[in-house]
């Protein structure tokens, strides 16, 4: 016979396995990976109106006009000679980031456009300064950090469609243009954060440049993109070079803890 204890134990049971199950979930929420951020086009940085500058370096107090790079460049280079360009060994280079013009609505930029310009720009930081230091990911002793931003990015007309071969991406709604791009940069002290050299390069070098599709490097009716963004990769390796003169003891100890690629 099926007695009160009986169901007192059967309820039990039943509420026993309720808070066992709603254990088991909550368990698995805390387990899951977490989702990446999303970053929002409210997240898009924009230059603010009547601004020289974007904000990107902290300090813009101690630019002077640089005879090296030529044009409207400004440069910074720390006076300390115990915290020289040349006395660095390898160079971690930051993702990039972008800056809208004043005149442009961010939230017309799409933030795969904007992505596609920095990661490229990225790439092309890589190529030009890995011979003069090996890239690395991690911040160290000795190790320089390459922080790089381009200011100004505007929006262009509707993208025609696309008719190369290589267009496998779907092409932008509006185009991205680099016409008055400029570039703020820094190298500073991976470990102390303290700022060893920086540069404004105001050099005109996107002039017809603009982006119509995520994979606009594969396309040959935005070269002029392409070798705007080499270019101005270019005049940072030049700036670099300009400061990196490695003589005597320096040239000495730089021979003996180079390693590149880790070997």
């Amino acid at each position: 016979m099926f007695t009160r204890i009986d169901a007192l134990v059967s309820s039990l049971r039943a509420g026993f396995a309720i808070v066992f199950f709603l254990w088991l979930v909550a368990l698995a929420g805390c387990t899951q990976e977490p989702k990446p951020a999303v970053e929002s086009k409210s997240a898009l940085k924009r230059v603010e109106p009547g601004k020289e500058f974007s904000g990107f370096l902290q300090d813009y107090s101690k630019f002077k006009p640089s005879e090296k790079l030529g044009g409207d460049a400004l440069t910074y280079v720390n006076p300390d000679k115990m915290k020289s360009l040349h006395r660095y060994v390898a160079i971690i280079v930051d993702p990039v980031q972008v800056y809208v013009s004043t005149a442009a609505d961010p939230s017309l930029i799409p933030d795969s456009g904007r992505g596609a310009v920095a990661k490229y720009f990225e790439h092309a930081l890589v190529e030009a300064v890995s011979d003069a230091f090996p890239v690395v990911d991690a911040p160290g002793p000795l190790v320089l950090r390459l922080r790089a931003a381009l200011v100004g990015i505007d929006l262009g007309g509707k993208v025609a469609p696309l008719t190369d071969p290589a267009a496998v991406a779907k092409p932008l709604e509006r185009a991205i243009v680099l016409e008055k791009v400029s570039v703020e940069m820094e190298l500073v002290d991976s470990e102390t954060g303290e700022r060893i050299a920086a540069a404004i390069d105001k050099a005109n070098l996107g002039a017809g440049a603009e982006v119509g599709s995520e994979n606009f490097s594969r396309i040959e009716r935005y070269n002029e993109a392409k070798m705007a963004l080499d270019q101005w990769a270019g005049r940072v390796r030049e700036f670099l070079d300009s400061e990196h003169e490695l003589t005597g003891e320096d040239a000495e100890r730089a021979d003996k803890v180079y390693r590149p690629y880790g070997h």
